[in-house]
C-alpha cells in the first residue's frame, strides 16, 4: 500500500511525535511514502530556523508525487461541487488528495475532515500528541 503523507504528519514526524515511529515502522514493510509539492510549500514556509538542512534529508527521502492537468482538473471539480453544496474546500487540501488519487495512494492526514472528497482513501493518523 502506498501512502501519500499530508502535511500534518510531515510535521509531527519533524517534530518527534508518535506519527515519527509509525512512520520508521512502516517504512521497513512498505514502499517509500509520496509527498506533492503542495506539502513541501507548507512544510518551507512553516518551518523553524535552523531545520533547512533536516527538512531537506527529509523530503529528500521521499517520494514525489506529480501535480499536473489531471489531478488539477480533479481538484477544481471538487471544489466546484463542494462549492454548490455551500462547503468551501482549500485549494491545497484538494490538491494533495488529487496527488494522492493520481499515483494510487491512501491519504495519511491528522485530519480527516478537510478531505470529504469522493474517491480519496483516507488513514486517520494521530498527530499533535
Amino acid at each position: 500500500m502506498s501512502l501519500l503523507l499530508d502535511t500534518t504528519v510531515l510535521i509531527d514526524v519533524l517534530r518527534g511525535r508518535p506519527a515519527a515511529e509509525r512512520l520508521s515502522k512502516l517504512r521497513e514493510l512498505e514502499p517509500v511514502p509520496y509527498v506533492c509539492a503542495i506539502n513541501v510549500e507548507e512544510l518551507w514556509r512553516g518551518h523553524r530556523p535552523g531545520e533547512e538542512a533536516v527538512l531537506e534529508r527529509f523530503v529528500g527521502a521521499l517520494r514525489l508525487a506529480p501535480l499536473g492537468t489531471v489531478e488539477g482538473e480533479l481538484a477544481g471539480g471538487w471544489r466546484r461541487t463542494f462549492a454548490a453544496k455551500g462547503l468551501t474546500l482549500s485549494q491545497a487540501d484538494c490538491l494533495i488528495a488529487a496527488a494522492a488519487v493520481g499515483v494510487g495512494a491512501v491519504l495519511a492526514t491528522g485530519n480527516p475532515k478537510d478531505f470529504p472528497m469522493p474517491g480519496v482513501s483516507i488513514e486517520h493518523w494521530l498527530v499533535g500528541e
